[in-house]
């Protein structure tokens, strides 16, 4: 991979994924940094305010059922976690994949928003994981995951054990853990087309938002949140004229 075309993807890949070294291009979810200033922060942002596909959405119930089904095939492979300021994310080892119609995305890294970023019927979760797949061609799928109020969740116990409590720090995991321990037992989704969550919100981003949530507990919610310090969930976006696809 050319240099140039690996710092794109590496912009790409990262939840945070173009932090500008200016503070006045500091993006974030308040103040002159908030989601609503991101397309005027820099040149790099300016889909953040003009993308007519961007992402998160509300998932209504007007959803068609034309998706085919997600084949996974994860493999135990988180091998580190981190804490850049505007998530937590965990990196992935190569080997863990997902199929969409014929074609494969490898499982890159997964992360979180609290509360979640998109919505079902306007409802928001107090949890959301997006776990960051790309193609061979650099074509990026994410699958949500919607976390309700519940029992503690055994995966994001054994991470939040080796979370790094402040921005910059990231720790080695003990022991591979598995993704799959994330997803619930029904795998039923919507799908539609969409962009990053965060700057510089480029669009023709695959997304998979899982219609059955998993549990977290209070305490495991207001871990995460203490560490970030902030919400760092961005507004729903206007639908336009994108399909959702229910599976």
């Amino acid at each position: 991979m050319q240099l140039k075309t690996a710092v794109i993807a590496a912009m790409l890949l990262s939840s945070s994924a173009f932090v500008v070294a200016e503070e006045k291009h500091h993006w974030g979810y308040s103040g002159e940094g908030a989601p609503k200033n991101w397309g005027k922060l820099d040149p790099a942002f300016v889909t953040c305010a003009t993308g007519k596909a961007q992402s998160p959405i509300n998932v209504t119930q007007s959803a068609k059922g034309d998706a085919k089904a997600i084949a996974f095939d994860y493999k135990s492979g988180a091998a580190e976690i981190l804490n850049n300021g505007h998530t937590v994310q965990v990196n992935y080892a190569p080997g863990s994949t997902i199929t969409i119609d014929g074609r494969a995305y490898e499982l890159k890294q997964f992360h979180f928003h609290a509360p979640s970023e998109n919505t079902i019927n306007g409802k928001h979760f107090p949890l959301e994981g997006h776990l960051v797949h790309q193609d061979k061609d650099g074509k990026l799928a994410v699958v949500a995951i919607m976390f309700r109020d519940g029992a503690a969740n055994p995966l994001i116990a054994s991470l939040w054990k080796q979370m790094p409590a402040k921005e910059g720090e990231k720790h080695a995991l003990a022991a591979p853990l598995n993704a799959v321990e994330l997803l619930p037992a029904e795998r039923h989704y919507y799908r539609f087309e969409g962009s990053l969550t965060t700057p510089p919100c480029s669009e023709g981003v695959s997304w998979l938002v899982v219609t059955t949530p998993v549990s977290a507990s209070k305490a495991q919610v207001a871990t995460f949140a203490k560490a970030m310090g902030h919400a760092n969930n961005r507004p729903v976006q206007p639908l336009n004229s994108r399909a959702v696809l229910l599976q």
